[in-house]
Order: C-alpha cells, then sequence, then structure tokens
C-alpha cells in the first residue's frame, strides 16, 4: 500500500500544472509596500550598478612601465671623511631598478680592508680566555670570517677568537645621527609613467600633453597648485605619507608611491589623468622593532701597486621607493549595457514575491489572501 500511495502521488504531480493568478489587491498598505520595494530596486540599478559602477561599459586593465630619475647634490663633513660632495653616482644604487629607487641616506663606512688576520669583532659568542675556546675552521651565518684557532687580544684585558677575514673588520654599532645624508630630503625625482589598455588601443603617460619642456624644468608636485608635475621632492612624499623624513633617514624604510588611472573613455582623453598618493609600506611598529628600517653592504675594490686588492666596505642605510601603477579603462558597450537592464528587469519581478511574501505572512487578512492567491481546479470539474 504504501509503495502504491507513493506511486500514485508521483504520477499526480508529475500531471499538475502550475500557473499564475493576478490578484488585484485594493489595499494602501499592500500597494505602498510594493511600491517601496520597487523603489529600493529602481535605486540600486540606476544608482549602483549604472551610475557607480558603470554598468553600460565594458572594462580592461592597464598595461604600464615606469623609469625614474633622481637628481640633487648633498655636502658632508664627516669626521673619518673631511669634506665630500655627495652626487646622484653616489647615493641611487643601482643606477636602474623596475619599477623603484634606492636613496643612501645614512652610512658606515670600513675602508682600506684586505685580507688578513684579526680579532672577530666582540659578542658573546666569540669571547675567549685561551686557544681552547676556538675552533680552527668554525664560521657562522653571524660571524665575519673563518676562525684560526687561536685566541688574540681584542682590546685591553678583552680577547676574542682571531678570524681570517677582510681586516680591519666593521663595527656598525655607532650609526650616524641625525643621518649623514640628511640633505636627501630635497632630492627630487622625475617618474615616467606610460600605460595601454590595449582592448580600447589606448595609450598615454603622466607627463600630460599639455606640458611644456620650461613648465618640466621648474615643476614641482604640489598636490593644489602643480597636480599633474610628475616631478617630486623626495621630503614631500615622505611628509604626504604623515611620516618625518630625517627619523626615516637614519635607518632606512621602504615608501610606496601608487599611480592610479582611473579612465572613463567615454569622456575626454584630457580627463584620464594619472592620480597620486604615497604611503609607507615597511614596519615600523614601536613595538614589534627587530630589524628596523633597510639597509645592505656593497663594496669599492682597488689594486695597489703590489697588486694587492683591497677594499672600502660600504653598509648603506636609504630610503627604497617602490613605484606602483593601478588602473582600469571603460567604454560603452551594448553588451553589458542590455545584460544589465535584463538584470534590473528580472530583480523587479522580485518585488511582486516579496510583496507576497508580506503580505501572505504578515498581515491581518492574510487568511483572505492566500484563498484569492491559490486556487487548485481539477480537470474534471464540471464547469457551470
Amino acid at each position: 500500500m504504501p509503495a502504491s500511495s507513493s506511486c500514485c502521488s508521483m504520477t499526480q504531480c508529475f500531471f499538475e500544472y502550475e500557473t499564475q493568478r493576478i490578484v488585484v489587491i485594493r489595499s494602501r498598505k499592500v500597494s505602498l509596500i510594493n511600491r517601496l520595494i520597487q523603489l529600493a530596486i529602481l535605486s540600486y540599478v540606476i544608482g549602483w550598478v549604472f551610475v557607480w559602477k558603470k554598468g553600460y561599459q565594458e572594462f580592461d586593465s592597464i598595461m604600464s612601465s615606469v623609469t625614474t630619475k633622481v637628481k640633487g647634490i648633498a655636502l658632508t663633513n664627516a669626521s673619518h671623511q673631511g669634506l665630500r660632495v655627495w652626487d646622484v653616482a653616489d647615493y641611487i644604487i643601482p643606477p636602474q631598478e623596475e619599477t623603484s629607487f634606492f636613496v643612501m641616506t645614512n652610512l658606515i663606512i670600513t675602508p682600506n680592508q684586505t685580507q688578513g688576520l684579526c680579532p672577530e669583532i666582540l659578542d658573546n659568542s666569540t669571547i675567549c680566555t685561551s686557544d681552547s675556546n676556538c675552533t680552527a675552521g668554525f664560521t657562522d651565518v653571524h660571524s665575519n670570517g673563518v676562525q684560526t684557532g687561536k685566541c688574540v687580544n681584542f682590546s685591553g684585558d678583552v680577547r676574542t677568537c682571531e678570524v681570517r677575514a677582510w681586516c680591519p673588520l666593521e663595527n656598525d654599532l655607532n650609526l650616524p645621527r641625525p643621518a649623514l645624508l640628511k640633505d636627501a630630503e630635497n632630492f627630487t625625482v622625475l617618474i615616467k609613467n606610460s600605460i595601454r589598455f590595449p582592448k580600447f588601443n589606448f595609450n598615454k603617460r603622466n607627463i600630460l600633453p599639455q606640458v611644456k619642456t620650461s613648465y618640466l624644468k621648474q615643476c614641482i608636485f604640489n598636490r593644489v597648485t602643480d597636480p599633474n608635475c610628475p616631478i617630486f621632492r623626495l621630503g614631500d612624499i615622505v611628509r604626504e605619507a604623515q611620516e618625518d623624513f630625517q627619523k626615516m633617514a637614519v635607518e632606512g624604510g621602504v615608501m610606496g608611491i601608487q599611480i592610479n588611472w582611473d579612465c572613463d573613455l567615454d569622456q575626454s582623453q584630457n580627463k584620464c589623468v594619472p592620480i597620486y598618493s604615497f604611503r609607507r609600506l615597511d614596519n615600523k611598529d614601536p613595538e614589534n622593532n627587530v630589524a628596523p628600517g633597510y639597509n645592505f653592504r656593497f663594496a669599492k675594490y682597488y689594486k695597489g701597486p703590489g697588486e694587492e686588492e683591497s677594499r672600502t666596505l660600504i653598509k648603506a642605510y636609504g630610503i627604497r621607493f617602490d613605484v606602483m601603477v593601478f588602473g582600469k579603462a571603460g567604454r560603452f558597450n551594448i553588451i553589458p549595457t542590455m545584460i544589465n537592464i535584463g538584470s534590473g528587469l528580472a530583480l523587479l519581478g522580485v518585488a511582486t514575491v516579496l510583496c507576497d511574501c508580506i503580505v501572505l505572512t504578515f498581515m491581518k487578512k492574510k487568511t483572505f489572501y492566500r484563498l484569492k492567491k491559490y486556487k487548485y481546479v481539477d480537470d474534471y470539474e464540471r464547469v457551470s
């Protein structure tokens, strides 16, 4: 019996057909709810989809290239160097990078290093009292050379293990404060950014067509007076990121230069201009200040009359500027327009469904409305 009943029920469902029934409800409350739902859907389609998100356009992502050129002169008078002039060939390391550039702002110099034997820098792991505390051939990632197995005098009564290394060893405990190249705040950088939207065959660069050579020689980017100038003062970049250049210059850091192209190609191409913004990218959290800043080492090598090789070791601290380009372009296309119009019309049908749910669930006359809304008709009923 249960199987037969189930089979009949499935057969009955298979041979049923549902169709819509239009019921006109003359109620101010119900009609007001329906119109409010329709108004909300229309506001979403028109305001959000078409106006804000430009649903009538097709879009393309950006292709970009960036080159930079830094200019500036600094004068220093350090005790170990004397009076010295620094130009762009001294403080830009390396001369060219892809979408970034590094400006050296502080440094520790260890001159006239040669291959030889010298006491290791004083540390808990290198201090010794006799040769038995040192292991010949031992080295690790924190050592400056290879131990010879001897314990030698470091200074006074303090002894450390002897190493074979570039001597004298670097001592980076006394970092110059303020930064040696503090004048780097007034250096400038020319950023040349060329973009392309391949789908629309559209090309442009941040040196706009109306910019003349005479203007480019004297302009400095200012968000109010010169927002389209591609030449930036380094101090202004750091200040716009709510940072202090002189503090940052001591140990270095990483800055981000963001260029955003948001182009509506249905309007004049003159309105497609870059928007610049700046922010600091490295961590400067005072509660997590392990290994702060940005630094690296490099050396300049020489050979004397006796073919003896020597070098000057430089530990460079500075600010790396990363240039990041974002953007998209849109242009009218009938296909996304029709798709979004169709989606909007389909959404208007949701207003009826929502209104039915409210009426049949929460209204006082919900039972009466339900009886009027739904009617079951048997094909074998006699029509009077």
